[in-house]
């Protein structure tokens, strides 16, 4: 179907997201009218007025046919006992009070800083990084009453830009991937190492985090929350009266050292080559066990009560956990739509050549917001940018990076985007919150891109 049509869900869920400040909702009636859009295509004879609603529910039901999306979603439940552990236990408060007496994060801005640099070390896997600096800072952030909106802000601008920076991981394999199969100038690896210093969005968003860190000045809505922190927290994190730091310490050391071994094992030796989606839910389900041995020999909780604490622990997760089961079947629904190709194909069609790399990016942006996925956008776009590349003669740097950082900005806007709901998962910060706070910051960087991607292709081009 290409179509304006495959737009209508993704705008759809933007409109009920502001009209009823719901986003399950908003990402049901999105799933539902892409499914009946679906429909039509196969032709109104097997319409009936409960097909859509039928095919949503089987679509839902779809997502767990993936292992990769089956590990995220008991991933993201394991996350909820793992912070109700270190939350019990009175870890995550005698951490806090060590790092504040040690000088480390004595200050608001250590504390960010701390924050920062936590998702830049952990480069590994975005959602390992946003889970680990996330953990770590919640009790901080309470303790020195700033908001969790800032806290879930600096670790999802640092953790997906970072990751498209560096490349030693996933995301650095994925992308060398899809290149594989075009005839470039150059090699892959020299093509996708030349994307660094021309991804505008990635270190402009890095900058502006690094800005808010240290200057400590929030604007627009970010600055609306730092007026009143704690409200929309049912707990803070530091609640729990002072026991042992490594109640806390050692379940994350444990996720995070793991989570490098669970790569290489499942990369045969190659961390590059590693799985993702099982080793982070290999390493977060360890953590868990470790976190589970420590309060039980510990002497102060019995085994039931463990239980009982981590299945609440879920709980308060369950609601962002459906938002991620939701995005998964809405993404996979809007590319069996043709959303995205139909937004790529706007762009591809009569452009100036200098043009081309501030428009793919903007292509970027658009289909990684309204399908809330930034590989997805990658899947799609580069098989259009890189037949640009070979048969216009145009910067093969240059086109990817542009691609790469629309998908990175589009993907910090999307209020579907499940890189979103994990950054509010590990923040504790609410999901809408969150997204309205970061907004302001993702546009200024992503503008200043689009201009630089202007200019840029004026000066290469």
């Amino acid at each position: 179907m290409s179509n304006w049509l495959t737009v209508l869900p993704p705008i759809l869920a933007i409109i009920v997201v502001f009209w009823r400040k719901e986003v399950i909702l908003a990402l049901f009636v999105a799933l539902a009218s892409s499914e009946i859009l679906l429909l039509s295509q196969v032709g109104v004879e097997l319409y009936t007025p409960f097909s859509g609603l039928i095919n949503t529910l089987e679509r839902i039901v779809g997502v767990f046919s993936s292992a990769g999306n089956t590990r995220i979603l008991i991933f993201s439940l394991l996350v909820g006992s793992l912070l109700a552990f270190m939350r019990y236990s009175g870890g995550v408060t005698a951490l806090v009070s060590k790092l504040i007496n040690g000088g480390i994060a004595n200050s608001p801005r250590k504390v960010g800083l701390l924050s920062f640099f936590t998702g830049v070390v952990v480069f590994i896997e975005s959602n390992l990084s946003v889970l680990t600096a996330g953990i770590l800072s919640r009790g901080l952030f309470d303790k020195f009453n700033m908001s969790r909106a800032r806290l879930a802000y600096i670790i999802d601008s640092t953790s997906a830009p970072i990751c498209i920076l560096i490349l030693l991981n996933g995301w650095g394999a994925y992308i060398l991937a899809l290149l594989g199969n075009y005839d470039l100038p150059e090699s892959s690896v020299s093509t996708l190492i030349g994307t660094i210093p021309l991804n505008f969005y990635a270190i402009i968003a890095l900058i502006l985090v690094l800005y808010t860190v240290i200057s400590g000045k929030t604007y627009g809505t970010l600055a609306q929350a730092e007026k009143n922190p704690q409200a929309t927290l049912a707990h803070t994190e530091i609640e729990q009266p002072a026991t042992k730091a490594r109640f806390m310490l050692l379940p994350l050391m444990t996720m995070v050292i793991s989570m490098v071994g669970f790569m290489l094992w499942t990369g045969n030796g190659q961390l590059t080559d590693g799985d993702g989606s099982k080793s982070v839910l290999y390493a977060t389900s360890l953590a868990c066990l470790v976190s589970y041995v420590l309060m039980r020999t510990s002497g102060q909780y019995r085994h039931k009560e463990l239980i009982e604490i981590g299945f609440k622990g879920m709980g308060e997760l369950l609601p962002l956990v459906t938002i991620v089961l939701l995005s998964l079947a809405l993404g996979t629904s809007l590319k069996q739509l043709g959303t995205g190709t139909f937004i790529a194909g706007l762009v591809a069609d009569s452009l100036p050549l200098f043009i081309v790399p501030a428009m793919l990016f903007l292509a970027g942006a658009l289909i990684s917001f309204s399908t809330g996925t930034s590989w997805g956008t990658f899947a799609i776009l580069i098989p259009i940018g890189m037949p640009l590349v070979i048969n216009l003669g145009l910067p093969a740097e240059l086109i990817l990076a542009a691609i790469l950082g629309g998908g990175v900005f589009g993907d910090h806007c999307s209020p579907i985007s499940d890189t979103t709901a994990v950054s509010s998962i590990a923040s504790g910060c609410d999901l809408l919150e969150h997204v309205r706070t970061q907004l302001p910051y993702a546009l200024v960087g992503g503008v200043l891109t689009f201009i630089a991607y202007i200019l840029a292709g004026l000066l290469m081009i």
